[in-house]
């Protein structure tokens, strides 16, 4: 396990580096204006953004709710038993259930897990893990889909929870295989 953990290391040293500069060499070999071209970029990023405003609004004010009113512990305290029986903690399900929605309150979970079991726990391992390997689909969905005034998601919504779902069961048992 050292061996792959060092190659990962590595890789993952290159990668960013790799992106920036390689992302611009590639387009001046293409003779693309690259600033030109990311400037434009930019301004149309700034004009979907405002567009998404009420979208974005709508779905941290409904997790807002969900989080204050108990029912996420609620979910969780009910889900115990099922979770005990194929191995899952319970600790890292508020995990599972906020990260299809939001980023940020994702990163809030792992934040006080960190608070509560400690930087290096496992538990804080499996919910980091799920934080990096998964989406956060209805988030996505309502800022793209809003942007472009598409109202009927038809498989998008299954197809992103179903990935979220495999990955979120992935990470807690690499994470079980290469630290438990």
């Amino acid at each position: 396990m050292d061996i792959v953990r060092l190659v990962i290391d590595y890789v993952s040293a290159l990668v960013l580096p790799a992106i920036i500069v390689g992302f611009p060499l590639y387009g001046m070999m293409r003779k693309v204006r690259v600033y030109e071209e990311f400037v434009e970029g930019a301004k149309e990023g700034f004009n979907v953004a405002v567009m998404i405003i009420p979208y974005l609004i709508a779905i941290l004010f409904a997790i807002g709710m969900f989080r204050a009113s108990g029912a996420l512990e609620f979910v969780t305290s009910g889900l115990r038993p099922i979770l005990d029986v194929i191995g899952i903690p319970a600790e890292v399900l508020p995990m599972g259930i906020i990260r299809p929605l939001t980023g940020s309150g994702s990163a809030a979970i792992v934040l006080d897990m960190i608070g509560v079991y400690g930087e290096d726990s496992i538990l804080v391992k499996m919910a980091a893990t799920m934080f990096g390997s998964t989406e956060t689909t209805f988030y996505v969905i309502a800022v793209y889909f809003g942007a472009v005034n598409i109202r009927k998601t038809r498989h998008a919504v299954p197809a992103g929870l179903i990935a979220d779902i495999f990955a979120m069961l992935l990470a807690v048992y690499v994470v079980l295989i290469l630290f438990g």
